[in-house]
């Protein structure tokens, strides 16, 4: 069922809906580039406060400074609880949940000491970034090999990016497992053990001592195994579809080919029951769950 505000509501709890939940508008995506940075931000201020030196000389600031990121946060999760026509579907919604666990890292700090670290799960956020972006058609001239680098480069940053959440919590995890008495000094150095597993390259200068770190190390490697091949999959995938596309339909003339339509834009309006995008532009239901779109 549609979440958003209904037709009788105020003309400005409808506006707001519009700037957080969608991205059709500047202003909806001016909302979701600052609320990136902020998510990006917050998450340095917990990895530099990991560092001694750095935490020896400006804790107390980077510990304000991830306050401060948290009121916005919790501000914002207030903002989309008190917008939408039903909270709690918003609430139960996957968004939703990963919107509650960026928040709930910080208020644990009062009754568990060392939580705080658990706030580089607001990296999962980054998600949203997807949504700022129109998943239109990938046509383009030049030359064979870029145009397919270009055309794949949303999926490849998919990729990048799901890498990169894994690694960030991975260190994070090997960071509290293993300590600064096994080399896990700290979390970038934690993460950068993270890269070097999962990528396979193993340097061998840092190494988990404790069973449970060993455990996770071991699932880290054979995850790298199969995430190797993704981006060249990838390309091959759309070099192989873009080949395809180049040789004309049997019996097609000239004209019929140049007149060919372009695939459609996307738009970016997303569903308000399971927040899926990517709609076609005559779509009135979700391609994920049949809700409106």
């Amino acid at each position: 069922m549609d979440n958003r505000p209904s037709p009788a509501a105020p003309i400005w709890k409808r506006n707001i809906y519009r700037v957080v939940f969608e991205a059709d508008t500047r202003a909806g995506q001016l909302f979701d580039i600052l609320l990136l940075l902020a998510i990006l931000l917050s998450v340095l201020a917990v990895m530099l406060e990991s560092v001694s030196s750095i935490n020896a000389q400006y804790g107390p600031a980077l510990r304000v400074v991830e306050w401060v990121f948290t009121v916005v946060f919790l501000v914002e999760y207030m903002v989309r609880l008190l917008i939408v026509r039903r909270p709690l579907r918003y609430v139960l919604s996957w968004l939703g949940l990963i919107d509650l666990v960026a928040i709930v890292p910080s208020l644990l700090v009062l009754v568990l000491a060392g939580s705080h670290y658990l706030l580089v799960v607001r990296t999962v956020r980054l998600l949203r970034v997807f949504r700022i972006f129109k998943l239109g058609q990938f046509i383009g001239e030049g030359e064979f090999i870029l145009n397919a680098l270009k055309a794949s480069r949303f999926k490849i940053l998919v990729f990048l990016s799901s890498v990169l959440t894994l690694t960030v919590l991975m260190g994070t995890f090997m960071y509290v497992l293993e300590g600064g008495q096994n080399g896990f000094t700290s979390i970038p150095k934690s993460v950068y053990w993270a890269v070097v597993t999962l990528t396979t390259v193993g340097y061998g200068d840092i190494s988990p001592v404790t069973v449970l770190g060993q455990t996770l190390a071991a699932l880290l490697m054979i995850m790298g195994y199969a995430i190797i091949a993704v981006p060249t999959g990838i390309v091959s995938a759309q070099m192989s579809r873009s080949q395809a596309a180049a040789v004309p339909a049997a019996g097609a003339t000239a004209a019929e080919t140049a007149a060919a339509p372009a695939a459609p834009a996307y738009k970016q309006a997303r569903c308000s029951r399971c927040q899926s995008a990517g709609h076609r532009p005559d779509a009135n239901f979700c391609w994920h769950c049949g809700g409106p779109v």
